[in-house]
């Protein structure tokens, strides 16, 4: 199955990952481009990250002791000064 992270959006994906060897519990997805980027989901594999990351979106991962909304938040901030830019 595959989803669209719109140009200039964020989400994460802490229910697509289905892997219990993952050494994540979410990840999160910025697209700073002006185009749609489809993903496919579910995530089984650590390889999945790099596959990502080479189609221009950003991938935040998120350890078991990383805290998930510090990380949003940064990357939320980060993408909001990418969209500031272009206005």
């Amino acid at each position: 199955m595959k989803i669209v992270v719109s140009a200039y959006h964020i989400v994460n994906l802490a229910g697509y990952i289905v892997e219990r060897n993952f050494p994540y519990r979410d990840l999160i997805l910025v697209n700073k481009t002006s185009e749609p980027i489809k993903v496919e989901v579910p995530v089984f594999h650590e390889k999945w990250v790099k596959e990502h990351r080479d189609l221009g979106l950003d991938v935040i991962t998120v350890k078991d002791d990383d805290s998930f909304l510090s990380l949003f938040k940064k990357a939320k901030s980060d993408l909001d000064l990418v969209k500031a830019k272009l206005q």
